[in-house]
């Protein structure tokens, strides 16, 4: 069986309405062993070579570390071929119930050993340049990762509203200016209030959500290490939506070339699927 066949056969459309209803699922076993190895090394080979996006999220005096990068795919060769060759990209249209499925961007997340910054909640499509309802996100972690150390999720919360965007460590509204966003609920100090969803994990279980759910993780204990792989893919309603600020991640002299309201039809956002 080929990696595609094995990935497509696992999109069934109880999991496909999870995804709908929920924002947010989970799905075992996705990609095989010799997948994530290769992944892994592309992984090491960009905390070694680290892009000029490139960014430590913990303070400095975390006895942890936490890194991030982001769209490295076309001078990462492990990271192009798993985009390009895993067949990721039908597995995110048949989510998106979308015809097509194009790159939007990667991203690399490392937690080292001891990292106590937690990830905040939030929704991540507010930070971006894109507008539309058709997306999908997946989190890949290529460690083990506890039920405490996982990305926790709103179930619904994809369905809107749009909540201010903030700095992770400073709570500062870099993006919207202030007060044109409704702030995020206090959801730690009201769980019970909330479905909130998420999953211990095993490498090759992969995450897939809408960049309007909201999601959080903690830290990392002990020894564990939590290295996750991210790839956004964009359906078929997403259009280009300049801002007048500097996104995350940013696309310089993007407004130049796509007008707002157009597809994200550009060399920067390639066809994943078909292909």
């Amino acid at each position: 069986m080929t990696d595609m066949q094995h990935i497509t056969q696992r999109i069934d459309n109880a999991t496909i309405d999870a995804f709908q209803n929920d924002g947010a699922v989970v799905i075992r076993g996705l990609f095989d062993a010799d997948r994530l190895a290769d992944l892994a090394n592309g992984i090491e080979h960009n905390l070694r070579h680290p892009s000029p996006r490139a960014k430590v999220a913990s303070r400095a005096d975390d006895p942890g570390w936490f890194f991030e990068d982001f769209c490295n795919w076309q001078e990462n060769d492990a990271y192009r071929r798993f985009i390009f060759d895993s067949g990721v990209g039908e597995v995110a249209a048949r989510l998106m119930r979308s015809r097509t499925a194009r790159l939007y961007h990667d991203h690399l997340l490392v937690k080292e050993p001891g990292t106590q910054q937690k990830t905040p909640w939030h929704q991540d499509q507010p930070y971006y340049n894109v507008d539309g309802h058709q997306n999908v996100s997946m989190w890949l972690p290529v460690d083990p990762v506890s039920r405490q150390a996982t990305l926790e999720f709103v179930a619904g919360s994809h369905l809107g509203p749009w909540l201010m965007p903030r700095t992770f460590m400073d709570n500062e509204a870099k993006w919207f200016p202030e007060g044109t966003l409704d702030d995020l609920p206090d959801i730690e100090a009201n769980r019970e209030r909330y479905r909130i969803l998420g999953w211990a994990l095993e490498p090759g279980d992969a995450v897939f959500f809408n960049m309007l759910t909201l999601h959080a993780s903690g830290g990392v204990s002990g020894k564990d290490r939590r290295r996750a792989f991210s790839v956004r893919f964009l359906g078929d309603d997403m259009t280009h939506a300049p801002r007048h600020w500097t996104t995350s991640p940013p696309f310089p002299g993007l407004d130049q070339e796509l007008p707002a309201g157009a597809p994200m039809e550009h060399p920067l956002f390639p066809l994943l699927y078909p292909r």
